[in-house]
C-alpha cells in the first residue's frame, strides 16, 4: 500500500479502484478531488484514510496509460495496474479490488460522474446502516437522453424479473464495498459470472444513497460506452450468475398442468358414469389427459432437473455456504460522522 500519511491505530482504509479505458481528458481531475477528499479527512483527523487509489489500464485507446504512471509518481498512493489487452470494464474493476488492501472498496468510473465527495456519503451510510454495499443509486436520468435512459431503466427490470434478484435495479459502477467481501467476491468472478451478482452471495446487507449523477461524455457526445452486444454480455453473466426466475415458473406450470389433469380426469369420469348421454365425441379425453398429465410430468421433471444443475454450477463457481464479516469497526467511524453534519448528496 502506497501512502505519504502514516494512519493512526484504528484508522479505517479505503481503497479506490477506477477502471481506465478512454480516461486521459478525466483522471488527473479525478485524481486531483481524491487528493482533496484525502486531505480533508488527514485535516480532520477522520477516522478514514484514502489510502490507495487502484487506476487500472485495460488497454485504454488514449494517453491514460502513461498518465496513470505520472500520477503515480506525483501521488504516492496512486498505484496504476495495466492489462496486458482490453478485457472490459468488469473484469478491470476485479483486477483493481485483488489488488486493493482497504478495509473498504470504493469502485467508480473514470469519467467524473461519480462524484469523490460521495464517498463521504456512502460511508456514512454504510457504517451507520451496518451495510456491506452501498450503491449510488442516480437521483434523476443520468445521460439527459430519454431512449437511453428508458433503455437503462428497462434492461434491469427486465434482467431483475429473470433473476429474481430485488438488488438488480439499484446496481451501479459507483459502489462502496466492505473489503473482505469485495475481494472474496472478486477472487470466484470468472468470465461467466457477473461481480455484483456474486456480491450477493456473500452479503444481503445492501443500501442505496440517491445521488445526482450525470454522465457529461454521453451528453457531449452522444457516444454510449455500451455496444448491444456488450448489453447482451451484461445480461448472459447475470442470468448464468443466477438461479433463473423461469426454471421455477417451469417447473410451476408443469406442476399444475399435472393437478390440473387429474381435476379433470375425475371431472370426465363423474360425467362418464352419471351423465354418459352428454358426452358428445368420445375417445378425445383419455388422449387429451394423457398428454396433459405427461407434458406437466416433464416440465416439471425438467425444471427441478435444471434448477439442481444451476445450482451446482453456481457452486462450482464458488457460491459460498456461508461467509463471516467483522462489522465492529464501524462503530468509531459512526461515532466521529454522528457529530458533523449529514452532508447533501
Amino acid at each position: 500500500m502506497n501512502m505519504s500519511d502514516t494512519p493512526r491505530p484504528g484508522t479505517t482504509m479505503i481503497s479506490v479502484v477506477v477502471p481506465v479505458y478512454c480516461g486521459a481528458n478525466y483522471v488527473e481531475a479525478l485524481t486531483a478531488a481524491l487528493d482533496e477528499l484525502r486531505r480533508e479527512w488527514l485535516e480532520q483527523g477522520a477516522p478514514f484514510l484514502l489510502a490507495e487509489t487502484i487506476f487500472v489500464d485495460d488497454a485504454a485507446i488514449d494517453d491514460s496509460g502513461p498518465l496513470i504512471d505520472r500520477l503515480a509518481l506525483k501521488y504516492p498512493w496512486v498505484v496504476p495496474l495495466h492489462l496486458s489487452r482490453n478485457f472490459g470494464q468488469h473484469p478491470a474493476t476485479i483486477v483493481g479490488i485483488l489488488h486493493s488492501s482497504g478495509d473498504w472498496v470504493v469502485t467508480m468510473d473514470e469519467d467524473l460522474q461519480h462524484r469523490p465527495e460521495v464517498i463521504k456519503l456512502l460511508l456514512r451510510k454504510a457504517v451507520t446502516g451496518h451495510d456491506d454495499i452501498v450503491y449510488a443509486k442516480p437521483a434523476s436520468a443520468v445521460h439527459e437522453a430519454a431512449i437511453r435512459d428508458w433503455t437503462s431503466r428497462s434492461f434491469k427490470r427486465v434482467m431483475q424479473w429473470l433473476t429474481d434478484n430485488p438488488n438488480l435495479s439499484s446496481f451501479n459502477s459507483f459502489r462502496l464495498i466492505r473489503g473482505p467481501v469485495a475481494r472474496a467476491a472478486a477472487s470466484v468472478c470468472s468470465h461467466d459470472t457477473y461481480l455484483d451478482i456474486t456480491l450477493g452471495w456473500f452479503t444481503q446487507s445492501i443500501g442505496v444513497l440517491n445521488v445526482e449523477m450525470k454522465d457529461e461524455r454521453y451528453i457531449q457526445t452522444k457516444r454510449s460506452g455500451y455496444s448491444l452486444r456488450s448489453l447482451l454480455s451484461h445480461g448472459w453473466r447475470m442470468i448464468f450468475s443466477s438461479q433463473i426466475k423461469l426454471l421455477r415458473i417451469g417447473s410451476i406450470l408443469g406442476l399444475s398442468a399435472m393437478l390440473f389433469s387429474v381435476v379433470a380426469a375425475a371431472y370426465f369420469l363423474i360425467v362418464r358414469i352419471f351423465y354418459p348421454m352428454d358426452i358428445g365425441v368420445q375417445g378425445w379425453t383419455s388422449l387429451f389427459l394423457a398428454i396433459t398429465f405427461f407434458g406437466g410430468l416433464s416440465a416439471f421433471m425438467l425444471g427441478i432437473a435444471l434448477q439442481y444443475l444451476s445450482s451446482m454450477i453456481l457452486r462450482a463457481h464458488g457460491k459460498p455456504t456461508f461467509f463471516t464479516i467483522d462489522r465492529s469497526g464501524d462503530a468509531a467511524g459512526a461515532a466521529w460522522l454522528a457529530q458533523r453534519a449529514d452532508p447533501q448528496p
